[in-house]
Formats: structure tokens, C-alpha cells, sequence
């Protein structure tokens, strides 16, 4: 599913919004999420699952190629863990 798909299906359970009132929302509710998790904050959206920011530490990693050891730095990343509905709709 795109972008354009979830603005398509907004439209169409609001049948009197625009394009753009569809955008605006989807927009909204995307930074939203992303200011969020920007803040180490937890995401959880009831019946689909939560999205929550992991640390990882430092560590030595090495180019396959070169066969030269580097250090990868500390970051973070994001975790999804699917809700109990989700994962039971996915598997039938």
C-alpha cells in the first residue's frame, strides 16, 4: 500500500473531504509519529501495535571485502511489535 492508497481510502470514508484535507491529515499524523519517536517516546495505536525507540551500542564490525575492522558507532532504531489482532488477522 502507497502513500497515494491510504489518501485514497481517507477520501472515501470522508466522502465530502479533498485530496488535500486527506493529505493534511495523513501529513499530521506521520510527523506526528516521527516527532515522537524523536523524543524516545512509546507509539502504541490499539488492534495494529506500537512502535518503540531502541539504543544499540557500539561495536566492532569489519568489511567483508577489505577484511578491515571498523567501529560501528552507537545509534538508535525502531522497534515494531505487531498487536495481538494484527498478527492473528496476518495468519488467518
Amino acid at each position: 500500500m502507497k502513500r497515494s492508497d491510504i489518501i485514497r481510502t481517507v477520501q472515501v470514508q470522508f466522502k465530502n473531504m479533498r485530496a488535500s484535507d486527506a493529505t493534511t491529515v495523513l501529513d499530521t499524523v506521520v510527523n506526528e509519529m516521527i516527532d515522537a519517536i524523536a523524543r524516545d517516546d512509546r507509539i502504541e495505536i490499539r488492534g495494529f501495535g506500537s512502535f518503540q525507540p531502541r539504543k544499540h551500542s557500539a561495536k566492532t564490525g569489519y568489511n567483508p571485502t577489505t577484511g578491515e575492522t571498523t567501529i560501528v558507532p552507537a545509534g538508535k532504531t525502531v522497534l515494531f511489535k505487531p498487536s495481538k489482532e494484527l498478527t492473528k488477522k496476518m495468519n488467518g
